[in-house]
């Protein structure tokens, strides 16, 4: 059934008797979302209206859109013009226009009809309306028993209607009768389509870009939407934030705001409505549509409790931010040491000792941020920060323009972004950058992109709409959010064709590449994908411009030092990873892990591996599974969690520490488990306490040594020499081999000396021959012997060794050591 708009209007009729009908009821509705306007309503008055009269018409052919003819034609920006052709021939022109008066009027003219004889009367029979999900819009004039359809006779050709500004926006929905003053002449005039004549008032066609919410200098409000396979598409709007139904909506006429897949409107004026969402349908059934998120809302609002939420763009411009004083560290890429983090379970702990309302949210990083500095990082990578669906997690966003209302205070929408802001600005402040893990290619089971076009949560990024939607969504954080790059989860799927081909020059990647306003910041792939979803290894096509998350580093490093992989590949991965930066990019490009917030923590890594289910973990519980008492076993593992930690730093390329393993966060075996929140009080104790010290020894070590530890460029061949046992050559092709050391030698005239870097992943000890210092007035200082207890194991300022340890160190097994060159005091 049709709903009509409960309004307070003033109708006026030129030409016709002075007459005034009763004061009835012209507009009724049943429901109660349309609340908001009984609020408006005044006693309708009604001037020059002759009685209304009843047409019969088939309820079934009248059940269809509202619908105009052949184009539209905006005079000014507050005029628009619908042309239509009749079923007999004839042509029709509708004008609405913005008066100065606070009204709208609408002027329907008669330009041609052939049909119409000289002695026939000519009467417009009108309703105002709108739709609500389950219905189109209907003028029903047999079977409906609402009241409020009008008659009004053409004058000269012509009929004028005035509405109040308050009454819109709404549909005039008409047909046309010509009278000759016989019953059995009296005819119904329809479109050429065998429907109404139907014109918006006080909302036109709009314009489709740009995409989502455009909030204009009058005060109107323009709309534009993309789907491509629905048959119709609804605007929804709400009233109150916590209606659970629209107050009003509209549905979109394909003929006036649509162009190709946009559908689009211009609401003259927001007031009432303060969120919107639409509906899209494919003319199956009669079932509820969901309301939608719009894609491109960038203040985006949660309604409900219940499941699914309700997810709703707001209506309303995002308020400024104070950027000055602001200055990006902008730093060069090989000079990043990052650390991975959630930003709820950052400090969600309550041993974070931070306030309920602030714990777990963006304020919350920039109070805790003193620990970025403590372990010596000068970037943070954040988990995804996009709403998502609950039920699957972070990796499954439902929207790409907006900060998940769970990271701020109080979860207004606002307030939460301004809050993201004000974390960049403080951590950029400490010369620390932010980066963004973020999911293009697939979406959560909630939310608006499973239903806008197909009902799969997979998105092809590559066509052209989804590429577009991508790239606005990256410029829009680096604009608004003043972001410093970005991490691309699941990038391979980037990089395949709509049959699961590869594309050599896949479109997003490249536009990524080589768009102008995204050259400033980092841009890295990530082939990892969430739960349980095979991990694909590419050759990603990168125009020297994407970064890599290298899982060969850490599947390599992980082999050897619990003495099961090929020297070869550790010495590839210790160089920077050549066999995949070389063409054109270099170690910078790499960013290296041996943990990540999936699967085994580094904990847990040296203390579990008996299961089948951890085989692809690649772990090593030395010893003994789980929880031990054994000493042998438990310093085993202290070594094995230093060794793999200096490896990281020692290693050419960008280190990426993950958030827990500074503590020894543990899972308890179990790689799929979700994460607990970082506990701050382990941060204290003895084995907190010492790794975190020793990645902040780690940090300020690379960064100190950027000449040989932080380079863009690959090493030059003579600039790194290889050993093997007492200073013989590698034992390259023995895959038995468990020792490898090597020297990197610094610049000639460096103030800076060479050093020495050796690896014993046996269950044995091994001598080393040292190299010789290139002089009698240098001499190796000892910086670190992970088989060391602490706080011997490290040291900033170095151990000099002693005549015969210069000529054969010992390595215990399972050790790591590192020597710096360095001339002798002159005292």
């Amino acid at each position: 059934m049709a709903m009509l708009l409960p309004v307070r209007y003033v109708m006026r009729s030129h030409g016709l008797s002075n007459e005034a009908s009763e004061s009835s009821k012209l507009f009724t509705c049943s429901s109660k979302r349309y609340q908001i306007f009984n609020e408006l309503v005044l006693k309708p008055k009604i001037e020059c209206v002759k009685r209304i009269e009843r047409v019969h018409c088939d309820r079934q052919k009248l059940k269809a859109l509202a619908t105009s003819d052949v184009y539209v034609a905006k005079t000014s920006e507050k005029l628009a013009t619908y042309r239509f052709r009749t079923e007999f021939g004839g042509r029709l022109k509708v004008v609405v226009e913005k008066k100065y008066s606070n009204k709208y009027g609408v002027h329907v003219e008669l330009e041609s009809l052939q049909l119409l004889g000289e002695e026939e009367e000519l009467v417009m029979i009108w309703g105002m309306f709108t739709a609500d999900s389950q219905c189109l819009m209907s003028l029903d004039f047999q079977q409906s028993s609402v009241d409020g359809l009008c008659e009004t006779q053409f004058v000269g050709g012509a009929v004028e209607l005035d509405f109040e500004v308050d009454s819109a926006p709404f549909y005039l929905s008409f047909l046309l009768k010509s009278d000759s003053g016989s019953d059995t002449k009296v005819s119904t005039i329809r479109s050429h389509r065998n429907t109404k004549f139907t014109v918006p008032v006080g909302f036109g066609a709009g314009k489709p870009s740009p995409f989502g919410v455009s909030f204009l200098s009058d005060g109107s409000v323009n709309f534009a939407f993309f789907s491509c396979n629905v048959e119709s598409v609804v605007l929804c709007l709400y009233a109150n934030a916590t209606a659970e139904k629209p107050a009003l909506e509209i549905d979109l006429d394909p003929y006036i705001n649509r162009s190709g897949d946009i559908w689009h409107a211009l609401l003259y004026s927001s007031v009432p409505f303060v969120s919107y969402g639409y509906r899209c349908r494919n003319g199956v059934g009669n079932e509820e549509h969901h309301v939608l998120l719009d894609p491109y809302a960038k203040v985006v609002e949660v309604l409900g409790m219940s499941q699914p939420r309700k997810w709703l763009g707001k209506l309303c411009e995002e308020p400024g931010f104070d950027w000055s004083d602001e200055v990006r560290p902008n730093l060069p890429m090989e000079k990043m040491i990052v650390y991975r983090l959630n930003v709820a379970g950052f400090t969600k702990d309550k041993s974070s000792k931070l306030s309920g309302g602030i714990a777990g949210s963006f304020s919350a990083i920039s109070e805790k941020s003193q620990h970025f500095e403590d372990l010596g990082v000068n970037a943070i990578l954040l988990e995804p920060v996009f709403p998502f669906d609950e039920q699957n997690g972070p990796y499954f966003p439902c929207h790409f323009f907006s900060p998940a209302s769970l990271y701020g205070p109080s979860g207004d929408p606002l307030n939460v972004a301004k809050s993201m802001k004000e974390m960049v600005k403080k951590l950029h402040a400490r010369g620390i950058e932010v980066l963004l893990e973020v999911v293009f290619t697939h979406s959560g089971d909630v939310g608006a992109l499973e239903e806008i076009d197909s009902f799969t949560n997979a998105l092809n990024c590559n066509h052209p709409t989804v590429q577009q939607l991508v790239l606005e969504s990256l410029r829009y954080w680096v604009t608004e959010f003043h972001v410093d790059g970005f991490c691309v989860i699941n990038a391979f799927s980037l990089t395949r064709g709509p049959q699961g081909e590869f594309l050599s020059r896949p479109p997003l990647v490249e536009a990524i590449a080589f768009d102008p306003l995204l050259a400033r910041v980092k841009i890295v792939a990530d082939s990892w994908v969430p739960h349980g979803m095979a991990t694909k290894e590419v050759r990603f096509p990168h125009w020297q411009r994407w970064a890599e998350m290298n899982s060969e580093f850490s599947i390599d490093v992980k082999n050897f030092l619990r003495g099961r992989g090929p020297i070869s590949k550790f010495a590839t991965r210790l160089c920077g990873s050549g066999d995949l930066f070389l063409a054109g990019r270099g170690p910078a490009f790499s960013f290296n892990y041996v943990t990540r917030n999936a699967g085994l923590t580094l904990l847990d890594l040296v203390s579990f591996s008996s299961s089948a289910e951890l085989e692809p973990e690649l772990s090593w519980n030395c010893g003994e599974e789980g929880a031990t008492n054994k000493k042998v076993v438990l310093e085993t593992r202290l070594k094995q969690i230093r060794n793999l930690l200096f490896t990281l730093f020692i290693s050419l390329g960008i280190p990426v520490l993950n958030m827990g393993d500074e503590c020894g966060q543990s899972t308890g075996g179990n790689p799929s488990a979700n994460r607990k929140p970082l506990d701050w009080n382990a941060l204290g104790l003895s084995f907190g306490a010492q790794i975190s010290q020793f990645v902040s020894f780690l940090s300020s070590l690379k960064m100190r040594r950027g000449d040989l530890l932080q380079r863009r460029s690959f090493l030059e061949e003579d600039s790194i020499e290889w050993h093997g046992k007492q200073q013989l050559p590698p034992r390259w092709d023995d895959p038995t081999c468990k020792f490898l050391a090597m020297t990197l030698k610094a610049d000639a005239g460096s103030s800076c000396g060479d050093l020495f870097v050796a690896f014993n992943a046996a269950g044995h000890a091994e001598k080393v021959g040292l190299p010789r210092p290139a002089d009698d007035k240098t001499t190796w200082v000892l910086l670190v012997d992970s088989a060391l207890p602490f706080p011997e194991f490290f040291s900033e300022e170095g151990l000099r060794l002693e005549e015969d340890e210069a000529l054969a160190y010992e390595m215990k097994c399972h050790s790591c050591i590192l020597l710096e060159a360095r001339r002798l005091s002159l005292s």
